[in-house]
């Protein structure tokens, strides 16, 4: 396990890159698929990182309160390298309900976590949706726990969306997300 914090690679405000990307639910999903929300959060995860897998549960629970909030799981891991980050596992996840994200995608060619400078994992990117035009709202720490195994007192996911929901600026620093570094091919 190699810990990384992410960096700011896309700025607040700036239009976010566009996806294709394969889903769990056997659907090939883009950015336009999640329209009909005010927001999406874009967390570049995976199965076998003690970091992400403590972040399970806040993902789910994300999901579950907000519905105008996507929650899409990307999985950008090398999965020759590492089994348990393949598909196959993805979509077990998913069907044991470990993962209950609005949507759980594999980046195989790794081109999108590329395009937003994703290096760990969790790393985590609100999008505000402006009229079909998603820009990016914030980036950076999901919460206080930045250990596996601490547990969390301030969650500043729910901040930022409850901004982004309320029209209003987020109006935090940017804290570099820790986890696994991105297993590279």
């Amino acid at each position: 396990m190699v810990m990384k914090e992410s960096d700011e690679t896309i700025a607040r405000g700036e239009r976010a890159p566009d996806f294709e990307l394969p889903g769990v639910d056997g659907e090939t999903h883009a950015l336009a698929d999640f329209d009909d929300y005010d927001a999406v959060l874009v967390v570049f995860t995976c199965n076998h990182c003690p970091y992400a897998q403590a972040k399970f549960d806040l993902l789910n629970d994300l999901a579950a309160e907000y519905d105008d909030v996507a929650v899409v799981g990307v999985n950008p891991n090398d999965a020759e390298e590492y089994p348990e980050d393949s598909f196959e596992t993805m979509v077990e996840r998913v069907e044991d309900g470990t993962i209950r994200y609005d949507a759980y995608l594999r980046d195989e060619d790794q081109s999108f976590a590329e395009a937003y400078g994703a290096v760990c994992t969790p790393d985590p990117f609100l999008l505000r949706n402006e009229d079909g035009e998603f820009t990016l709202a914030y980036h950076g720490r999901l919460d206080d726990a930045l250990n596996p195994d601490d547990e969390p007192t301030e969650f500043y996911v729910r901040d930022a969306i409850d901004a982004v929901l309320a029209g209003e600026t987020v109006d935090l620093e940017f804290m570099p997300s820790r986890g696994c570094s991105i297993k590279w091919k």
